[in-house]
């Protein structure tokens, strides 16, 4: 895994602008720590920062071919292609001469064979910049889920892109300003997409591919989502589910460095690490290495709550036992999620104020901290929640029927509140209510569907979309960002785009066949595990239960309360803030209920260290 960076400008030579390159690419260091580079010629320069996971010596970037003593084509790619090889072997039998073993190289000659319709053939998670000499003009490229992200900026002259907005942003062509709909897209858990926050600044959409010349600037949606007829019965449904996934996961298990999954102890993750385990074995590459997270002491104090029955640690240990795998319990002290150090690097790797879960942004990172002195590779369960019905609002009338985003109906939306500090009137000029309307109606919008389709199917497959394209992006976003901040690619199988077509047209009557949720997930992996584990209700990722959490989160607001120069200041209700501040500790909060508090502090902390501008 990689950072990437590139600047195209039709009227200057960026041959000239080596430190400015030089100051772009090195924001992206940690993405990248085995190795940099940077290649330019008179309109473009590309950065890489790499993560060498695949082919050390030969997978250089940023990679160029060369035709006539000239480079006719240059590459700077981030992401894995899993089917390399036999596109590899492909391109032989086409007469392509290959210089490495690299995926990347895969990508490049598969772009001088194919043009832009590369993007058709790869399977996996990427960004990439491609510039072509012949033609003056920039490809970019993400992959189909959105796995991997990508930034672009337009300026007068070109444009600037970047795997992080921090590498847009080291430019001084970019102003650090955000508007009003940036600022909603903060404060409510909706993440649109092509939106990036900053003023000017946007994302490419999950299966996008822009591309710029002198002339235009286009951009071309490859893949998306499509609604077909399901024709097969459930027996076949839910075998074709088991070979694509035991098909995907091989594939993902496909490195040159240590390799682990992530375990938690839910049906998700147990499946991949089952199947992981399987894989090695039969290729004598076993056993598969797996890591879970805790809190220190938390199994001894641990009290039910609403979405949590039972601590993970005892699933986590029979599933463990149950395949062979070689796990590490990484026990985390609630100390160091207040730690400056860590927040700070969350702040970094972000790039935003990352309010929503609370604690979940530093303790995702310091897990990965921990996994990264062993593995460089790791294999997560994101999206199977999303596209299988995992979650609670698949099943709540209530949600279902809202006219909005599902987690953001009653029941749901007490997970993601972060408003309830913030001044009245700013909430009532930035229409957060009505943006989100608005977003609501654009994905509803969106939605493909089939004629014919009954009330129920067609509503679930709504509720479907949404949560693949609106929810499930933000959970892909923070994983990268937390994982890629110490140098930690993860994989996820689930988002194979094989896999997400089949069961997006699977019907829910099918996923939901048992009457409990991802009926067809268990039924097509249950046999590779415990039967506590097929049984057991989903829960989320562990929050902390110390109460010694919220006392600093409640010291430091009032740190920021008292500094006058707080640039959080005037977007607080301050009564609201005082009358928090004086409550007794219990009063507030699960863990859940932190919200207001942590949006405070992450607000001023962004808006102190990014020197942004709000223009609401």
């Amino acid at each position: 895994m990689c950072g990437i960076v590139g600047w195209v400008d039709f009227e200057l030579d960026l041959r000239q602008k080596h430190a400015l390159a030089r100051s772009m690419t090195d924001t992206l260091a940690c993405r990248g720590p085995d190795d940099e580079g940077i290649w330019s010629d008179q309109h473009v320069m590309f950065g890489h920062r790499r993560l060498s996971v695949i082919d050390f010596q030969g997978g250089v970037q940023p990679m160029t071919a060369e035709a006539d003593g000239r480079t006719v084509v240059a590459l700077t790619f981030c992401g894995e292609v899993y089917n390399f090889r036999e596109l590899r072997e492909e391109l032989v039998a086409h007469g392509h001469r290959f210089r490495s073993r690299s995926d990347t190289e895969v990508v490049l000659r598969g772009y001088l064979q194919w043009g832009e319709g590369v993007v058709d053939r790869l399977n996996g998670m990427f960004a990439f910049g491609i510039w072509d000499s012949h033609k003056d003009e920039l490809l970019l490229v993400r992959d189909r889920m959105g796995v991997k992200p990508l930034y672009y900026y337009p300026t007068p002259n070109g444009i600037l892109f970047g795997s992080e907005p921090k590498a847009i942003l080291a430019n001084h062509m970019v102003q650090r300003r955000v508007a009003a709909d940036g600022l909603c897209e903060i404060l409510d858990m909706v993440k649109t997409p092509e939106h990036a926050v900053f003023s000017g600044m946007r994302e490419l959409r999950p299966g996008q591919l822009l591309r710029l010349n002198r002339t235009a600037s286009t951009t071309r949606q490859y893949w998306s989502l499509q609604a077909t007829e399901h024709i097969d019965d459930l027996d076949t449904t839910v075998r074709t589910v088991r070979d694509l996934l035991e098909d995907t996961v091989d594939r993902q298990l496909v490195s040159d460095v240590p390799l682990c999954t992530l375990l938690s102890g839910g049906l998700d993750s147990s499946v991949l690490t089952a199947l992981a385990a399987k894989s090695l074995a039969a290729s004598s590459s076993g056993p598969v290495r797996s890591f879970s997270v805790d809190f220190a002491g938390a199994s001894e104090r641990f009290e039910p709550d609403a979405v949590r029955a039972a601590p993970d640690a005892p699933f986590i240990r029979e599933l463990a036992a149950h395949v062979g795998s070689s796990h590490t319990e990484v026990l985390l002290d609630s100390d160091r999620l207040i730690d400056p150090t860590v927040r700070a690097a969350v702040l970094r790797a972000t790039d935003l104020p990352p309010a929503y879960w609370g604690d979940m942004w530093p303790s995702l990172y310091l897990l990965f901290e921990a996994v990264r002195q062993h593995s460089t590779v790791a294999v997560s369960g994101e999206a199977a929640d999303e596209l299988f019905g995992g979650y609670r609002w698949f099943r709540n009338p209530r949600a279902i029927a809202a006219d909005t985003f599902p987690w953001l109906t009653s029941g749901s939306a007490r997970y993601f509140g972060g408003l309830s500090l913030l001044d009245r009137g700013l909430l009532e000029k930035l229409d957060i209510h009505g943006y989100r309307a608005q977003r609501y109606s654009e994905a509803l919008a969106e939605v493909p569907r089939l004629p014919g389709e009954d009330a129920t199917e067609r509503r679930m497959r709504e509720i479907t979309y949404l949560n693949l394209t609106r929810f499930m992006q933000t959970l892909l976003d923070r994983k990268d960002r937390m994982s890629m901040a110490v140098g930690l690619e993860v994989r996820v199988p689930f988002c194979d785009h094989r896999l997400m077509q089949y069961v997006f047209n699977t019907p829910w009557a099918m996923k939901s066949f048992d009457g409990r949720e991802k009926s067809l997930l268990r039924a097509a992996a249950g046999d590779l595990l415990p039967k506590s584990i097929v049984e057991r209700v989903k829960t989320p990722y562990p929050a902390t239960q110390d109460p010694g959490y919220e006392r600093a989160l409640r010291a430091s607001l009032a740190e920021v309360t008292a500094d006058p120069t707080s640039p959080v200041l005037p977007l607080l209700d301050t009564e609201r803030v005082r009358k928090l501040l004086d409550r007794r500790m219990g009063e507030v909060s699960l863990p859940y209920d932190r919200g207001g508090l942590e949006m405070a502090l992450w607000l001023n902390t962004w808006l102190r260290d990014y020197g942004v501008t709000l223009d609401v």
